[in-house]
C-alpha cells in the first residue's frame, strides 16, 4: 500500500528554530525508498506505507530526543499522491 503525508514542524523549545526544522528534512531525505518534497510551508512524503511510517517513527522520536517539545502537525492519505498528479 502506497502512502502520502503532509507534515510540518513547529518547535516549541528555545532552539534554533530553523535548524530544527531542516534536521528533521535531512534526515528524512536520506531515505532512498522515500520521495520527498519540501517547499516553504511543509514537507511531503510519498512512499510504500511501511517504509514512510517507520522512518517517521524513527525521525521523529529523534526529533523530540534533540529537541525537546515539538508539534508535528500530519495529513495521512492513502495512495501515492506525487505519482498520480506529479509523476
Amino acid at each position: 500500500m502506497q502512502l502520502s503525508v503532509e507534515i510540518s514542524k513547529y518547535p516549541l523549545a528555545e532552539v534554533n528554530f530553523i535548524a530544527a526544522i531542516q534536521n528533521f528534512i535531512d534526515r528524512i531525505n536520506k531515505y532512498d525508498d522515500i520521495t520527498v518534497i519540501t517547499n516553504v510551508m511543509s514537507t511531503q512524503l510519498f512512499g510504500e506505507y511501511d517504509v514512510v511510517m517507520n522512518a517517521l517513527s524513527t525521525e521523529l522520536k529523534d526529533s523530540f530526543e534533540k529537541y525537546g517539545t515539538t508539534v508535528f502537525a500530519c495529513k495521512f492519505i492513502p495512495g501515492n499522491l506525487y505519482e498520480k498528479y506529479a509523476g
